[in-house]
C-alpha cells in the first residue's frame, strides 16, 4: 500500500492527513503548533503511520503547506496554502456539492479563494494582516467574556437579540464587549453579535473576490455553527461543510503530493 501525507502547519495548529493511493483519507492527527512545528509534524506523522503499521519512511511523497511550510524538514516539497485549500475541496466537499467557493478561517489568516469549473483557482483574497475575521479574533472576544471558544457557535444559536458589534479590530471589539457585559447584555447575544462582525468582515471579502455559489467552509471556523449560520445570513446562500473542516489543507496537500509523485 502506498501513501501520501499532506502536512498544514498553521500559526495555531499543526494537521496532519495521510491519504491512500485511492485518494481515500487513511489518517490523520492535529496538535496545537507550539514552539517547534517541525517536531510537532514529525511527531503526529509517526502517529498515523504507527497506526498504520508502517513508518514515515514508506510514505511515497509528503507535501507541507500553511504558515510553517519551508521549516517542515520531514517533507519533500511545499505549496501554498491556496492551492493546497482548492485541491482538498475537490475531496472534502459533501457529494454532488458543485463547489466553486472556499472559504478557509484559520487562527491568524483567512482567505477566500474562487474557483472554476475545472477546481482550478480563479482568484483568491486573503486576510493576514489583522486579526479581524480569523480565528484569533475569536479567542479573544471569548477570553473577555470567560468563555471556551467551543461554546461560542451552541451558544450564539440561543439569541435572539444579537448585538451590534460595530468594530472588527480586536482592541476596539474588546472594548465595546465589556461595556455590552457591564449593561448586562447576555452572553448569547453578545457572542451572536461576534459572529456577525466576523461575518461581515468575511462577506466583503468574499464579494472583493466574486465569490460563486457552492461554498466550502473551512478551517477552525467550520466547526463553529454560529459562523456558519452568521454566513449563511450575509452571503444569502446555503453554507457547505467537509467532514472535517480543519483538515482540508492537509488533504489538498497531501492530495497534490499523490498526483505529483
Amino acid at each position: 500500500m502506498e501513501y501520501f501525507a499532506g502536512i498544514d502547519a498553521g500559526s495555531t495548529y499543526v494537521k496532519v492527513a495521510v491519504l491512500t493511493e485511492e485518494g481515500e483519507l487513511a489518517g490523520f492527527q492535529h496538535r496545537p503548533t507550539g514552539i517547534d512545528a517541525a517536531g510537532t509534524s514529525r511527531r503526529l506523522l509517526e502517529t498515523i503511520m504507527n497506526d498504520l503499521g508502517g513508518s514515515t519512511e514508506t510514505i511515497r511523497s509528503i507535501m507541507a503547506t500553511g504558515y510553517s511550510r519551508r521549516i517542515i524538514d520531514v517533507a519533500h516539497d511545499t505549496i501554498t496554502e491556496v492551492r493546497a485549500h482548492a485541491a482538498g475541496a475537490l475531496l472534502t466537499a459533501p457529494p454532488q456539492a458543485n463547489i466553486r467557493t472556499v472559504i478557509d478561517i484559520g487562527g491568524q489568516d483567512s482567505k477566500v479563494i474562487v474557483l472554476g469549473e475545472d477546481g482550478d483557482t480563479q482568484n483568491f483574497v486573503m486576510n493576514d494582516k489583522c486579526a479581524a475575521g480569523t480565528g484569533r479574533f475569536l479567542e479573544s472576544l471569548a477570553r473577555v467574556l470567560e468563555l471556551k471558544v467551543s461554546d461560542l457557535g451552541p451558544l450564539s444559536l440561543q439569541s435572539i437579540a444579537p448585538a451590534t458589534i460595530n468594530s472588527t479590530c480586536v482592541v476596539f471589539a474588546e472594548s465595546e464587549v465589556i461595556s455590552l457585559v457591564a449593561r448586562k447584555k447576555p452572553a448569547r447575544d453578545i457572542v451572536a453579535g461576534i459572529h456577525e462582525a466576523l461575518a461581515k468582515r468575511i462577506g466583503a471579502m468574499a464579494r472583493k473576490a466574486r465569490f460563486e455559489p457552492g461554498v466550502l467552509l473551512t478551517g477552525g471556523g467550520g466547526l463553529n455553527p454560529g459562523i456558519v449560520q452568521a454566513l449563511e445570513d450575509e452571503l444569502m446562500i446555503d453554507i457547505h461543510l467537509p467532514l472535517h473542516p480543519q483538515l482540508n489543507g492537509a488533504i489538498g496537500a497531501a492530495r497534490i503530493a499523490g498526483t505529483q509523485a
